[in-house]
């Protein structure tokens, strides 16, 4: 599974404007619409916060993987943001969160939404590549990026 299977470049947010956690899943979400794959934004938006009550998706260095699984779409989306700034996410690690990825996926495809989730924390895991994101002015650039590593 490569991320562009679930991540389109319009997809993606080089200068996220949010300041805070759920300004900052609204903003996804409503990110997310646009790319005409999401039926209901409120949904969306609920499953995603209610999964943030459960634990925090702040997965520590710089990253959060926000996620949820409901009917309001019919295949795997993502939207990928970053914050220059930083956003308090509750991470493990207390840090400020630059990266955000948002993943959303229908209720009946438990396997793939983990598969999804798996290969995106690999991805972060690398310290270089979190970097490259972070210092990534445009779409383009990020997609360049993502694209690289997915050939691995």
């Amino acid at each position: 599974m490569k991320i562009m299977d679930f991540l389109c470049q319009d997809a993606i947010m080089v200068d996220l404007k949010s300041q805070d956690k759920k300004s900052v899943i609204i903003e996804m979400v409503e990110m997310l619409k646009t790319t005409k794959k999401l039926k209901k934004t409120d949904e969306v938006v609920e499953v995603v916060l209610e999964r943030e009550k459960l634990g925090s998706t702040g997965i520590g260095q710089g990253v959060a993987i926000p996620h949820g699984k409901t009917n309001a779409l019919t295949e795997q989306a993502g939207v990928l943001a970053i914050s220059q700034r930083g956003i308090e996410f509750n991470s493990l690690d207390g840090e400020p969160v630059h990266i955000i990825f948002l993943l959303v996926g229908p209720s009946e495809v438990a396997g793939q939404h983990l598969k999804a989730l798996s290969r995106i924390s690999r991805l972060f895991k690398d310290k270089f590549l979190r970097q490259a994101i972070r210092d990534a002015k445009t779409k383009e650039d990020v997609v360049k990026i993502i694209q690289q590593e997915d050939s691995y």
